[in-house]
């Protein structure tokens, strides 16, 4: 489970991963629309934005908050100052961070200016507006210096990104030296059992729901496809070593259902 030190990987290997990023990132919201993925996301985000905050919860039982809360606590060992979340949405996982004693400032970037509006209507609720800032812009092209963030969070975002590869070389380029990355992403659980019930509940009561609740029908049946698309556990660990990361890592969180990925510059 745990990779350290430089990736060595044969031909075939990295012929296997371009595919599997070329397959996750070739996933759209509206297949039937010209327009990019990026386009798209930030169409679909702003468009659900008023019900994004209720239907997460609603469909993860409440346990993606204690997901942030393990993946925030998994990085007070460094005592980070200087946050950046990327593909923050509402804030959440920003806000989370905001609260440890340590941190200085927290920066949430998003592509999704309705996403955000609401990120800092929360921010002020919570009194943290004078730790938290959030920023339009995408990872692909993050408008920071080199080495400017003790610590990069990603919350349920990598899939995404429009450039898998570039987003993770983004940031890696600004983190700081030593600094780390936690990345929490939806996975497909293993076990057979809790396979057919995911399967069951993902595949069609999420979307059928989801549609219900956000007046928009594909939105929640793209979580299901990019999720089923997305490289996990190993697949992404070698990813991560490809962006540059080491000291690499993949836990699995509520049988399989969502992993935290780490690693270091």
């Amino acid at each position: 489970m745990k990779s350290r030190g430089k990736a060595y990987l044969c031909g075939n290997s990295t012929r296997k991963m371009k595919a599997e990023k070329r397959k996750v990132e070739q996933v759209l919201p509206y297949a039937e629309e010209s327009s990019g993925k990026q386009e798209q996301l930030r169409e679909m985000f702003d468009r659900i934005a008023p019900v994004y905050d209720r239907a997460n919860h609603l469909f993860s039982f409440q346990i993606d908050k204690s997901w942030r809360k393990t993946a925030i606590r998994s990085l007070r060992r460094q005592k980070p100052r200087l946050i950046l979340d990327v593909a923050t949405g509402t804030g959440d996982f920003a806000l989370e961070a905001a609260a440890e004693p340590a941190t200085v400032k927290v920066t949430g970037i998003d592509i999704s200016e309705g996403m955000m509006a609401l990120a800092c209507e929360k921010a002020k609720k919570r009194k943290l507006e004078g730790k938290v800032e959030f920023i339009n812009g995408a990872v692909e092209n993050l408008p920071f210096s080199d080495n400017s963030f003790d610590a990069v969070t990603v919350g349920f975002g990598v899939r995404n990104f429009a450039s898998l590869a570039q987003g993770l070389r983004e940031i890696h380029r600004v983190l700081k030296n030593d600094g780390r990355v936690v990345i929490l992403e939806l996975s497909k659980p293993k076990n057979s059992l809790i396979s057919t019930f995911y399967n069951l509940y993902f595949g069609k009561f999420v979307p059928w729901c989801g549609s219900l609740i956000s007046k928009d029908s594909e939105a929640y049946r793209y979580l299901n496809r990019s999720v089923e698309a997305f490289p996990e556990r190993e697949a992404f660990i070698g990813m991560m070593k490809e962006a540059g990361f080491n000291h690499t890592q993949w836990k699995s969180l509520s049988f399989g259902i969502c992993m935290r990925y780490s690693g270091q510059k």
